[in-house]
């Protein structure tokens, strides 16, 4: 699963590294506290070029009456994502990478006390998660997304049992439809060493919470946990 992420690159660089075009209206970064509903940087391809441009995180599909007509969908399963109505046709034609620099997961003590984490690559890169994405309103249509997730790896799982889908840089063309068909063999947990992870303070509990601080590690003794 994946409820909330940091975005700390500029978008320039973003779109140089993913070799994409930036669009005018993008996301302002850094932003250490990505929430859902909230516009994110998505790269998405026609066939011939990519596109760096904001989405809102939340995927709505195209018979809801209103953004709240339904559930929040910010994730989709990857083991259900061809046969869930709501991602069915996204699957096959509107796939794309949600950018990260980390993202947040959290455990529970005994006592039910959030414990929140924060997850990056060991190499420092951004990551780039699979996406689905969806145009939805009748005259100004807003683009939306989701972020395809996986059963956890074995670096994860004493987290959290589900994990987004990590693409590596060779995988996002056939992700992204550039290289053809077979984007479902991609959908499986992300190779055991790509990631780390490390505690971070409590404060990012709240979706208020902004700034560097909040992916720095967090010494749980010095704070009498």
């Amino acid at each position: 699963m994946c409820g909330r992420f940091a975005t700390t690159l500029p978008n320039d660089a973003m779109a140089q590294l993913f070799s994409a075009q930036p669009a005018n209206a993008l996301p302002e970064v850094p932003n250490f506290n990505v929430c859902p509903t909230r516009p994110v940087q998505v790269v998405r391809s026609d066939g011939e070029n990519r596109h760096l441009l904001a989405m809102r995180w939340g995927f709505i599909p195209h018979w809801y009456m209103a953004p709240n007509s339904g559930p929040l969908l910010i994730n989709a399963r990857a083991e259900t994502l061809a046969e869930k109505p709501a991602f069915r046709d996204a699957c096959r034609q509107r796939r794309c990478l949600v950018l990260a620099s980390g993202f947040y997961e959290w455990t529970k003590t005994e006592t039910g006390t959030r414990l929140p984490w924060y997850i990056h690559r060991k190499d420092g890169a951004p990551i780039a998660f699979a996406g689905v994405w969806q145009n939805w309103g009748p005259s100004d249509p807003e683009p939306t997304c989701a972020i395809v997730t996986t059963a956890a790896n074995q670096t994860l799982s004493g987290i959290h049992h589900r994990m987004p889908l990590i693409l590596e840089p060779e995988q996002v063309p056939l992700w992204l439809g550039e290289a053809g068909h077979g984007a479902a063999r991609l959908m499986k947990p992300g190779q055991e060493e790509l990631l780390a992870f490390h505690r971070v303070d409590p404060k990012v509990n709240s979706n208020r919470a902004s700034g560097p601080e909040l992916i720095e590690p967090f010494d749980a003794a010095a704070d009498g946990e």
